[in-house]
């Protein structure tokens, strides 16, 4: 019986040793990273972490209202928000319509991730910017 015992303490030995080697040898060329076209991933601003209390900071996002098309534009995010019909829509093109209208822009920066939550504001404050 104990020399049964003996026989299986080597072949753990070699079968972990070669697990091991295995993973230090790995690579990620098998993988493919995959941006999202839009890039809602990427132009994250810095601040403090989930689990830290912000006291006082607001992250501002920085926007490009156009009031001739009553739309926004996200610059971190390279998206659009725009009004159609009594809701508001985001995509990373606009309608025709409304992207042969643009006109000139205004940049907002606010600290909120849903800029037509003042559109009533924005609209009154730059009327004139057309």
């Amino acid at each position: 019986m104990k020399h049964h015992q003996t026989t299986r303490w080597p072949i753990f030995l070699f079968t972990a040793l070669f697990l091991i080697s295995l993973s230090a040898f790995s690579t990620n060329e098998g993988n493919i990273d995959i941006d999202c076209p839009s890039g809602f991933a990427k132009g994250k601003k810095a601040g403090p972490p989930n689990h830290a209390k912000a006291h006082g900071y607001r992250a501002k996002h920085t926007y490009r209202y156009y009031p001739s098309a009553n739309a926004y534009y996200d610059v971190e995010r390279k998206a659009y928000f725009y009004l159609e019909g009594d809701n508001w829509r985001m995509g990373v093109c606009l309608p025709d319509t409304l992207s042969l209208r643009l006109g000139k822009y205004v940049t907002i920066e606010i600290d909120s991730d849903k800029p037509y939550t003042r559109f009533e504001e924005h609209k009154r404050q730059y009327l004139t910017v057309k």
